[in-house]
């Protein structure tokens, strides 16, 4: 919970949660706030994303007032996110409640487990995340059970979808400046999936990969610098992205092990969200899909010889996200790809 709780030196916070719906339908909540913007400084982004993405139900609400209390009693609560229409409870024992009524949706969650990073990792940056980096990204759970009710107004929600049990991601940046240009995928299937941030920050691309196997002897995590790139160069990574294509190809590898992922998500599946820069808000400036079909290759080898492929599984469903400069669209009004 430490990585999760606020973090008052940095210039923007943003949190992000995907639900998952009983119907299949996508609910990806963003409440992210800039305290020293002037122009659009607080949001709380709302996307429901059924499976026929035509129907996306889409409202980013800035607000006047976004506060993050910490609390440092008994009271077993972390921190809490409260703003006009809502608050986001966080316990000190990782539970989350939402809150949220306005005029244009109610929402109601409580998560009732969580599953970090990885069995013995807390957080993807493991050490990392102590240094003074201009950017940081910490995943609270890659899938918490939640219960839930949902109710939009003046939409046509699924039945199952007013409430019930589903499943969360959970996770949160905070920085001194969002990258010029990043990619974020992510992909859950009950016990396995697998989880990618990175992009350009710093002169360089470097990149976060944590990835749950079917088979729990490939779980595997990669961080730089195995996985980041000097003036486009790198001995272990590899790394190729197309908006044009909406395609993502990343290999990384030490010397026993070498992951291949490749992802694509149909054109016409995206819809497109603000990031937060020192200035304030961006409107649309990075497209996200939940339609991704995501491929991942194991390999493993001995400290010479050719490498041997030992496992390969394919995620449906998964999410793909292009920002910034990886993203054509950036800072137009074309909302929809």
């Amino acid at each position: 919970m430490d990585h999760y709780k606020p973090h008052p030196s940095a210039t923007f916070e943003g949190y992000y949660s995907k639900f998952q719906l009983p119907s299949g339908a996508h609910l990806a909540l963003i409440i992210c706030t800039v305290p020293g913007a002037k122009a659009k400084p607080h949001m709380i982004s709302f996307s429901y994303v059924p499976k026929d993405v035509s129907k996306l139900y889409q409202r980013e609400i800035w607000v006047d007032r976004l506060d993050m209390i910490p609390f440092n009693d008994k009271s077993g609560i972390a921190f809490e996110q409260r703003f006009p229409g809502g608050r986001v409870i966080c316990h000190e024992d990782s539970t989350t409640e939402y809150d949220i009524s306005n005029e244009y949706f109610t929402f109601k969650a409580k998560t009732t487990s969580r599953t970090p990073w990885m069995p013995h990792m807390d957080t993807p940056e493991g050490l990392m995340v102590y240094l003074p980096l201009p950017l940081h990204w910490h995943v609270q759970s890659v899938s918490s059970s939640v219960d839930f009710s949902l109710r939009i107004n003046n939409y046509d929600l699924p039945s199952q979808d007013a409430s019930g049990k589903g499943f969360v991601h959970q996770e949160k940046n905070w920085a001194n400046s969002f990258p010029s240009a990043h990619i974020w995928l992510q992909a859950r299937d009950g016990d396995r999936g697998i989880c990618i941030a990175g992009g350009q920050v710093l002169g360089l691309e470097a990149y976060l990969l944590g990835y749950h196997a079917s088979k729990p002897e490939y779980n595997t995590t990669f961080r730089p610098p195995l996985s980041v790139k000097l003036a486009g160069l790198s001995p272990t990574m590899s790394v190729k992205s197309s908006w044009e294509d909406r395609t993502f190809h990343l290999s990384v590898q030490s010397w026993t092990r070498k992951l291949v992922v490749s992802a694509r998500a149909p054109k016409g599946t995206y819809f497109g969200l603000s990031s937060p820069f020192a200035d304030g808000h961006r409107e649309n400036y990075l497209g996200q899909s939940f339609e991704a079909t995501v491929k991942v290759e194991v390999y493993e080898a001995g400290w010479v010889g050719a490498w041997k492929k030992v496992h390969e599984e394919e995620f449906q469903r998964a999410s793909l996200e292009f920002g910034a400069k990886y993203y054509d669209p950036a800072g137009t009004e074309q909302r929809r790809n």
